[in-house]
């Protein structure tokens, strides 16, 4: 501990008190310091993902980290209008031949319907 009470803050230097006291990865924060760096919410040790130096709610953390991709949006910003046309699949309107469709299908699985 070093001269002058205790260890300094990972966000604002200042020092850390004992009873104002979270530690993470080996670092002392305030608890009113203990913050997302994107959102700013109050941290635990439940909700906290730490990456290098840097301390983010699990949320902003899976935002800015996590894997990118076709399946891994997140809200209904990333929703897809693609119906298969480029896979083979033939989009068939409500009410025109959905029956026929399905009975010619299991047809050749070999199914009775």
């Amino acid at each position: 501990m070093p001269l002058g009470g205790g260890n300094k803050c990972g966000c604002c230097q200042k020092t850390v008190y004992f009873a104002e006291e979270v530690q993470c990865e080996g670092r002392s924060f305030h608890r009113s310091c203990f913050l997302c760096m994107v959102c700013r919410k109050n941290l635990d040790s439940t909700t906290v993902a730490v990456h290098e130096n840097e301390i983010y709610c699990k949320a902003c953390y899976g935002k800015k980290y996590g894997p990118k991709g076709y399946g891994y949006g997140a809200g209904a910003g990333t929703l897809s209008m693609d119906k298969g046309e480029s896979l083979g699949i033939k989009h068939v309107e409500h009410g025109t031949g959905v029956v026929s469709d399905v009975q010619s299908v299991a047809r050749g699985w070999n199914l009775q319907l």
